[in-house]
């Protein structure tokens, strides 16, 4: 403890002129602005910020004059059954199981009242999720490291491929996380961290004597955890922290907690019905969505020419039709095709009604991964229809997914699971794994849905590589709601992996990710539809690509007429100015029927909103023409369309 200043003063800094009084408290209270709102956010009470700031500036870790680890040995018990040996040989540290305890080694114990009771600890390990095994493979000493702290066997100076696997695994009894809340999608990508040894040896309690928050300090751009008590404590009385901090429904505390406490959640059922219509209204209030009021369709003369607006670079390019013209004034035109969501129908509703637009309120019921999921048991009842792999909200839905994995485990079936955040594209912060654990603790991240990954996909034979995954976009046009008008593109778009597909290498991404057209390092294989067609037919002649085809498109019949069935918030709302381009990427599964016939199952990964055109554009430039004459003309004929309903 230092002597010197009053509670929550920062002492002068030895070999330093002291900072004056003025100069602490201005100090002081810059600090509080920058950093107050997370300070508060996680808890940390402010009678330890002045003392947080000096060791911050100083960087002091003192925890080592406050406590120590204790390593206690479980020994086996003569009178272990043989199933609990079992349990333990197959751990990856077999023999004595190695615990460790930080207790409270201070003879005068700690108090909570004492402003100096904030600790620093450092991270030992930071990443994001992809970049794990190459930088246990590359960085000098980190697997050793983390080998050591994670108590996993490791001989030898080299990586051998087993120890890194075992690391991989257990890093998720020991991962922490946060994540940047500034800049671009890329960097807000959750970032996974592991305690220094100190840190990580600090165990769980349902009633704990600490709690820990990480801290980003914004001036030397670190990140920390703090560690300060929630009561006071004697000397030889043990740090703990809640696990599951902040989690109050014991179910759910069961299951966050499985990675550390093994639970039987065989009990809980599996099924996962429609949620009930308040789970719909709260996500419109979220989302500030006004809906609109009840309008006419509106009629403009046969030869009308419309004056678009827009902010969607491809169709100021690309849109050349006679009865269009661009204007640069929102308030002159006819149709607002916008590249952003509009919020405020109900406004655009009084205001202009006659104002056609891109896109249809509750529209998010189809392109965010939790909504579609939940939408679609419309069609196929609790377990969602066949064109869409098995899914489940990991906010709302986390004990019925423990239950169907372990029921899944038990009866010795394919556990392959891929985890996607609700609202993210481009495969960003989406991983593929065996791990409940992982899988658990990817909850604590960003809101994520986790789905059964197609461990049977079709694949297509690339000549210059092997049987590859790959997957099918296609394009829908949406002109009404009532009645249900949807029209489909004539041409489809193909994305191809670059490495042959196995069930493994689960962190390979271009052997399990087909999205390859944003990294300027990595080949794009380019097919077009006409091309594909034959060659597919040739490697699967019993299943020409109409049939194939018919399928797929009475999938999307059916995902339509589910987010149409029920009125809005529950479903699209039927806006009479409302027009909609939708892409909906998909791949074919095996599936085996009860007669014993193998067939391909379309399955729906997602629903994109304003997708990305540039590849339609460039092989078919009158795209955008044959759009707007669907949708804004209702001259379908010479377009290039087909209508599904």
């Amino acid at each position: 403890m230092e002597a010197n200043g009053g509670p929550g003063d920062p002492p002068a800094e030895r070999g330093s002129p002291g900072l004056t009084p003025e100069e602490g408290a201005r100090a002081r209270a810059e600090f509080a602005a920058l950093h107050g709102p997370a300070l508060r956010a996680s808890g940390v009470p402010e009678r330890y910020w002045g003392r947080l700031l000096h060791k911050l500036e100083h960087e002091v870790f003192d925890a080592g004059e406050m406590f120590g680890i204790m390593q206690v040995e479980e020994v086996e018990e003569e009178s272990e059954g043989e199933a609990a040996r079992e349990v333990r040989r197959k751990k990856p540290n077999p023999g004595s199981e190695l615990c460790y305890k930080v207790i409270v080694t201070s003879e005068n114990g700690l108090q909570a009242a004492n402003p100096n009771s904030i600790f620093l600890i450092d991270h030992a390990w930071t990443c994001r999720v992809e970049h794990a095994r190459q930088q246990l493979q590359q960085v000098p000493g980190l697997l050793h490291r983390m080998a050591n702290l994670m108590g996993v066997e490791f001989h030898g100076e080299l990586p051998s491929a087993e120890a890194v696997d075992l690391v991989l695994e257990e890093m998720w009894r020991f991962n922490q996380t946060y994540q940047l809340s500034h800049g671009t999608a890329e960097e807000k990508v959750p970032v996974w961290y592991i305690m220094d040894e100190f840190g990580s040896r600090i165990q769980h309690s349902d009633t704990p004597s600490f709690a820990t928050a990480p801290f980003f300090y914004m001036p030397q751009q670190v990140a920390y955890t703090l560690l300060w008590p929630l009561r006071d404590l004697d000397t030889g009385e043990e740090v703990t922290r809640d696990f599951a901090y902040g989690e109050a429904d014991p179910l759910i505390r069961r299951c966050r907690l499985l990675p550390w406490v093994p639970a039987d959640m065989l009990d809980v059922s599996s099924s996962t019905p429609e949620p009930p219509d308040q789970h719909y209204q709260a996500i419109l209030e979220e989302n500030k969505e006004k809906l609109p009021l009840a309008i006419s369709p509106v009629a403009y003369p046969r030869d009308h020419v419309f004056r678009v607006y827009t902010d969607v670079q491809q169709v100021l390019g690309h849109l050349t039709h006679p009865r269009f013209t661009f204007t640069q004034s929102e308030a002159d035109a006819d149709i607002l095709y916008n590249f952003s969501h509009f919020k405020d129908y109900r406004r655009l509703s009084q205001e202009r009604p006659n104002v056609l637009l891109n896109q249809f309120p509750c529209e998010n019921l189809l392109t965010v991964k939790d909504c579609l999921a939940s939408i679609a048991r419309r069609a196929g009842g609790p377990e969602g229809p066949a064109w869409l792999p098995r899914t489940f909200n990991l906010r709302t839905e986390l004990p019925q997914f423990v239950s169907y994995f372990q029921q899944r485990e038990r009866r010795g079936q394919d556990n392959h699971w891929i985890c996607k955040p609700w609202n993210l594209a481009r495969s960003l912060d989406t991983h593929i794994t065996r791990s409940l654990h992982s899988v658990i603790r990817h909850r604590e991240s960003t809101p994520k849905v986790v789905s059964k990954y197609i461990e049977s996909p079709v694949l297509f034979l690339r000549e210059d590589v092997g049987k590859v995954k790959f997957d099918v976009r296609y394009v829908v046009l949406l002109r009404s709601v009532k009645p249900l008008t949807l029209f489909v593109y004539d041409v489809f778009w193909l994305r191809f992996s670059n490495r042959p597909f196995a069930l493994d290498d689960l962190d390979d991404y271009e052997k399990h990710f087909t999205v390859m057209n944003y990294d300027p390092e990595v080949v794009l294989k380019q097919v077009h539809y006409d091309e594909f067609i034959p060659e597919f037919e040739k490697q699967y002649p019993e299943f020409p690509w109409k049939s194939v085809q018919g399928e797929i498109f009475q999938a999307f019949t059916e995902l339509f007429q589910a987010a149409c069935a029920k009125p809005p918030p529950l479903g699209l709302c039927d806006y009479a100015s409302s027009r909609a381009v939708y892409a909906i990427d998909l791949m074919l599964k095996w599936d085996d029927r009860p007669d014993g016939r193998r067939v391909m199952q379309p399955q729906i990964l997602e629903v994109n909103f304003n997708p990305d055109c540039e590849r339609a554009c460039r092989y078919h430039p009158t795209f955008f023409n044959d759009v707007f004459s669907t949708l804004y003309l209702d001259e379908p004929s010479n377009c290039h369309v087909s209508r599904l309903v």
